[in-house]
């Protein structure tokens, strides 16, 4: 059967990516800012193919972890998984973005974020 008719690759896939893994290591906000170094990008080399796209995506410029999801068309919760593992690694250097402390702030940054993922 061709793979990219079956329905079943799609779900495997991630599960697999993330090792059976629905939660990250540490909580990452979609907003939080993230970068790579160039000797983070090269060490990203040995980490994986999507830990090294990754990597990649945050070379020489800040994104946010949804931004990650959306340029790497991983779903977001497998981003979140491997950004964190990443950032445990050090593999990726994460820069908290300013906290959004009401329910009201929380809905309009995510707002935000969608917006500018809509643009993409």
């Amino acid at each position: 059967m061709d793979q990219r008719r079956d329905p079943r690759g799609a779900l495997v896939r991630p599960y697999a990516v993330t090792r059976g893994r629905t939660e990250p290591l540490q909580d990452i906000a979609l907003e939080a800012v993230l970068i790579a170094s160039p000797t983070q990008i090269a060490e990203s080399r040995f980490a994986g193919h999507d830990k090294h796209r990754i990597a990649m995506v945050c070379e020489g410029r800040p994104e946010s972890l949804a931004e990650i999801a959306a340029y790497t068309r991983l779903p977001l919760g497998v981003a979140r998984v491997l950004v964190a593992d990443m950032v445990a690694e050090g593999l990726l250097s994460l820069q908290t973005a300013a906290p959004a402390t009401g329910y009201e702030e929380r809905m309009e940054m995510l707002g935000r974020v969608l917006s500018g993922l809509r643009e993409l």
